[in-house]
């Protein structure tokens, strides 16, 4: 088995502890003999400017383009709330989405029959759900120039922030959710704001284009981004796989996320464009959750989105489904067992520790050896 080269950036906060669980994760699957992985690890966001003075360093960046892929914690924290805006935390990450390439962002959204109850909907609204919301990530209003803060002559102040889309950038992430579809439930829902933006006018033209030349047998519809907000929130089972730009997206993967009762509970992949030579693509691992710095240190925060982020690695960088396979039984079967850790515990109910979590869910795939 050849070995592969992982980058870790645990980051800032609750970052550190669930990376913490992903390096017994892959030391127990290194063990085993299923994967092969070699790691590196650098600092990222608010760590990184503590010990450079910027969200990452070229040194960083040097690994991550050197790696297979690379698997991120979280950034940010109050602590960075007044440093310079092109160092804050946060341009750490943007800046590897950016020079990464990394246009696709796959955020599935998977509610565990045994964590049904815990999400703010009634069971059978989400009990079984399965969506996968496909964002673009290097495009649209977060990179869009201008954007500036800029004084006018009556001494008011004006904020812009442009968003911008071209054509290529929406032809590739369409085919990226109409490729997932195909083997999901064949449905894509195209959401944008074409009502009122231009960028929506064009983004329904091209995925529009895209599905009628090279996706016909996948069922397509388009949906206003805020009535998809409402639907999520209403009927979440009617959707299978969201594309949407990169504002949109990532407010509706929030929405997503809350489905399933907890930011802890949702992993993220986000992919560059397949290299002609190697058939290799850059890509990066990431739970949605954030740092939460209120509650970084105590042991309390939840490590399965970064373990199940972990398997998309396996899955769409490595190609060893049977070992993501194994990872998803394993987290499932734990929780089955009644294992939470405190933001998916009932109330009254006694809540387990990172690590005490991150060892069930190991343990679980020791024993479906």
């Amino acid at each position: 088995m050849a070995t592969q080269k992982l980058l870790l950036l645990p980051g800032d906060g609750i970052g550190v502890e669930v990376m913490a669980e992903v390096r017994r994760l892959i030391a127990f699957l290194n063990k085993t003999g299923l994967t092969s992985f070699e790691t590196e690890e650098d600092l990222v966001g608010g760590a990184a400017y503590d010990a450079h003075g910027k969200a990452i360093s070229d040194a960083a960046m040097d690994l991550a383009h050197a790696c297979d892929a690379v698997m991120f914690g979280a950034v940010g924290g109050p602590k960075w709330a007044d440093v310079p805006y092109e160092a804050r935390p946060e341009a750490g990450l943007l800046r590897l989405r950016k020079e990464l390439g990394l246009f696709a962002n796959l955020r599935p959204a998977v509610c565990y029959r045994a964590l049904a109850d815990a999400s703010s909907l009634k069971r059978e609204l989400v009990e079984g759900l399965d969506i996968m919301i496909v964002r673009e990530l290097t495009g649209g209003v977060y990179f869009g120039e201008p954007k500036e803060i800029v004084t006018l002559e009556s001494g008011e102040k004006r904020a812009v922030d442009t968003q911008v889309y071209t054509t290529h950038e929406i032809e590739r992430i369409a085919r990226v959710a109409f490729d997932l579809a195909k083997v999901r439930g064949n449905k894509v829902h195209s959401s944008e704001k074409h009502n009122v933006m231009k960028s929506g006018v064009l983004w329904k033209q091209v995925v529009t284009a895209v599905h009628q030349a090279e996706y016909k047998d996948v069922k397509l519809e388009h949906i206003l981004a805020d009535n998809c907000g409402m639907q999520l929130v209403r009927t979440p089972k009617q959707f299978d796989v969201i594309v949407c730009d990169n504002l949109f997206g990532d407010m509706l993967s929030d929405v997503a996320a809350m489905l399933t009762g907890s930011l802890g509970m949702l992993p993220s992949a986000s992919l560059g464009a397949t290299d002609a030579t190697t058939g290799k693509r850059k890509a990066m691992y990431e739970p949605v959750h954030g740092s939460a710095p209120d509650i970084a240190g105590k042991g309390l925060a939840n490590p399965i989105a970064t373990f199940a982020s972990f398997g998309m690695a396996l899955r769409y960088s490595f190609g060893l489904g049977e070992a993501a396979d194994r990872l998803d039984a394993a987290i499932a079967a734990t929780l089955d067992q009644g294992l939470r850790t405190k933001d998916i515990a009932a109330p009254g109910q006694n809540a387990v520790s990172t690590s005490e979590m991150g060892s069930a869910i190991i343990g679980a795939m020791e024993q479906a050896k």
